[in-house]
């Protein structure tokens, strides 16, 4: 893992964001752990988060213009991956969209840097366990102006499958996209990682694992 990596990992447990019980997750899966981004709500907390996202971007050499985050949650994953871009690097654009259509002032669905045509987009965004949300923010985009999706960055890869059983969602997604879909982190490496350095115990790093037994692509499961 990169030193992006290992920071991040680590704030998850800091600030809880990785929680362990029974949770069903948005697409009607029981999951033993759940990763929460809101919990991040502090600026020390949203700073280490935009360093990440910064870093998985910068790791992956994704060109772009703009950072989008789909509301609500997509909202300060844009800004503050946007500052941590511009702090080592050239200002970066970031928007985000409303949940109303604007009728009154500036008007529109976006708040930030509105697209426009010819636009590099990146999507941030904190997990993704369908893909749904994703779609819906590449359609309101792609309504709006002419622009390329440059790709998707997420927190955490949950690495599980979606309807197509090959695949895990994300890499579903990818090819849905034809664009790349990155996460900064895999939840594999988060268990790995956290259980070395003496901060998940063996037992919910077991209960992950069973998990992906369960719940991963067919071909991972079986091999």
């Amino acid at each position: 893992m990169e030193s992006y990596q290992e920071a991040f990992a680590e704030l998850l447990i800091r600030y809880e964001v990785l929680r362990f019980g029974d949770f069903t997750l948005k697409s009607g899966r029981r999951s033993p752990y759940f990763v929460n981004a809101g919990q991040f709500r502090s600026g020390a907390a949203i700073a280490g988060l935009g360093r990440a996202y910064a870093g998985c971007l910068r790791r992956a050499g994704l060109q772009h213009d703009l950072v989008f985050g789909p509301a609500y949650k997509g909202v300060p994953l844009a800004v503050a991956t946007a500052m941590a871009l511009a702090d080592t690097g050239p200002d970066a654009a970031f928007c985000f969209d409303r949940k109303e259509q604007k009728d009154h002032g500036e008007g529109g669905w976006f708040v930030g840097t509105a697209p426009q045509d010819g636009m590099r987009v990146v999507i941030v965004d904190d997990v993704i366990t369908s893909g749904q949300s994703v779609h819906a923010s590449v359609e309101l985009l792609r309504r709006a102006a002419k622009v390329t999706i440059a790709g998707v960055v997420v927190a955490v890869d949950r690495e599980e499958r979606g309807q197509d059983e090959t695949r895990t969602t994300l890499a579903a997604l990818q090819a849905e996209l034809d664009a790349p879909v990155l996460a900064i982190v895999t939840i594999r490496e988060v268990a790995r990682h956290l259980h070395a350095r003496g901060l998940l115990a063996a037992d919910r790093v077991a209960a992950i694992h069973a998990h992906l037994g369960e719940h991963g692509p067919v071909a991972a499961v079986r091999a």
